[in-house]
């Protein structure tokens, strides 16, 4: 899902340099033996303002860089995803790296390409480099903050100053700015979660895209962050991290789901392709080839599995993940605690997950007393095996499974499945189910018109 290769959510740990070797000299040939490197996707022949343009770089393009995000991070280690975290407006917002844009303006020829994907990699690593030796140039004590709360300040300024000059103070750069601050406190031992609040409480939203902050603002920025420093490195904060999965159900039941809007239509739709087949095939197989024939066939058994009318359950999801993870036997529930979003999100285990599971998975049928809108019972199924998260891989693979078999269950086969595959919903967040909703009718009614167009013109041919 996207915030695997969002950039903005990377911690020091993931970026720190001493953690992750790299070698520039050896990276174009890195880059040039990765999947995506011999499938890069060409361009329309067109000014990339042109509709055409856009919608291909929202697309093909995307796809395809995605796809080499994943190689990269498959290769070098999670940190590589930042390689396009490009200036201003980019594939995403405010980064530091000039290198890429996005597809719509960086995808020309497959050499100029590839050359475009070395220089960005190879800058984003410069730039992690250069924070980690700025980082060791004030090796502080948050335990003795009391004593050293003008280094703190001053270190703090310094980075800013060096974010406002590497993004260019574009759009969206104080979010990179944030992050990097919240990098410096987590390179001296402040725990993630408490250095991320600190840093966003000093800010306190002040910074603004296409404006460089003034010196007075930056100063009380600094001192902020430094004041706040109160705690004891030795003793960490205790509480446990909160249950995203009963956050999750609390969410699940405020979700206004009858209201949801449904343009989609009625009726079985026939695509004039098989867009989650060959999804699977590009995105997937540009990750790793050996993952394509266990989710195709999974996929395959799932829309047996739906044609028959089956129930969905978690004996039906094992039965796919099977295929899925290539298992000997069908992989269990889990008996701990799960994490997911690199640790951002937690999700809790009791005796009756499993059967707590079960009945939200009962409720993707069609209920007649209770009529659901299919693109809303779609979404909710797969949040539901996201947020419960019942097995120890391979979860998201499973919860697009799940949508696509209540879809097929009602005789609907998409065309394109980018919006299901691409995007990361949060456990908590109440306007998460609803955008799912949304993406879900969007594809179905777009699926639809173009069925329909095909077969009107072979009807008129």
């Amino acid at each position: 899902m996207i915030a695997d290769l969002a950039p903005g959510f990377l911690t020091w740990d993931e970026v720190d340099p001493s953690r992750h070797r790299f070698d520039p000299a050896s990276a174009a040939q890195v880059v040039n033996s990765l999947g995506p490197a011999s499938r890069v996707p060409r361009r329309p022949d067109a000014s990339p303002a042109d509709p055409g343009v856009i919608k291909w770089a929202g697309g093909e393009g995307k796809l395809w860089a995605d796809a080499m995000s994943h190689a990269l991070a498959e290769h070098y280690g999670h940190w590589a995803v930042g390689w396009r975290w490009g200036h201003d407006e980019g594939d995403f917002d405010g980064g530091p790296v000039g290198s890429w844009c996005c597809p719509r303006d960086s995808i020309t020829t497959p050499q100029e390409t590839l050359s475009r994907v070395v220089a960005a990699l190879c800058e984003w690593r410069a730039w992690l480099e250069s924070l980690a030796d700025r980082f060791e140039a004030y090796p502080l004590e948050p335990a003795g903050i009391g004593d050293q709360r003008i280094l703190w300040e001053k270190a703090a300024r310094n980075l800013i100053w060096q974010v406002v000059d590497r993004t260019g103070h574009g759009s969206g750069w104080y979010g990179h700015c944030q992050q990097v601050l919240a990098w410096f406190l987590q390179r001296w031992h402040v725990p993630v979660d408490v250095a991320e609040t600190l840093v966003a409480e000093a800010i306190g939203g002040r910074f603004e895209s296409w404006t460089s902050p003034d010196t007075v603002l930056v100063d009380d920025v600094a001192e902020r962050l430094a004041a706040s420093l109160r705690w004891d490195a030795a003793q960490p904060p205790t509480e446990p991290a909160p249950d995203h999965l009963q956050r999750w159900l609390a969410v699940r039941e405020s979700v206004p789901w009858h209201d949801a809007a449904d343009s989609s239509g009625h009726g079985p739709v026939v695509p004039c392709r098989d867009g989650a087949a060959e999804d699977i095939r590009s995105f997937d197989g540009a990750i790793d080839p050996a993952r394509v024939e266990g989710l195709l066939a999974a996929l395959a058994s799932a829309r047996a599995d739906a044609a028959r009318g089956s129930a969905l359950s978690f004996e039906r999801l094992q039965a796919w993940q099977q295929h899925v993870l290539g298992t000997p036997e069908p992989p269990a529930f889990r008996h701990s605690p799960a994490f997911a979003k690199r640790g951002r999100e937690r999700y809790g285990i009791a005796p009756d997950t499993r059967a707590r599971l079960d009945r939200c998975l009962a409720q993707s049928a069609y209920d007649s007393e209770r009529p659901l809108p299919l693109p809303a019972r779609a979404a909710r199924t797969y949040l539901d095996v996201c947020f419960f998260h019942p097995f120890d891989d391979g979860n998201a693979r499973a919860a697009f499974l799940a949508l696509i078999f209540v879809l097929a269950r009602e005789g609907i086969t998409l065309d394109n499945v980018q919006l299901l595959r691409r995007v990361s919903f949060q456990a908590d967040n109440p306007q998460d189910p609803l955008i799912l909703t949304r993406y879900i009718s969007l594809h179905i009614t777009e699926t639809r018109r173009r069925s329909s167009s095909v077969q009107g013109r072979q009807d008129h041919s």
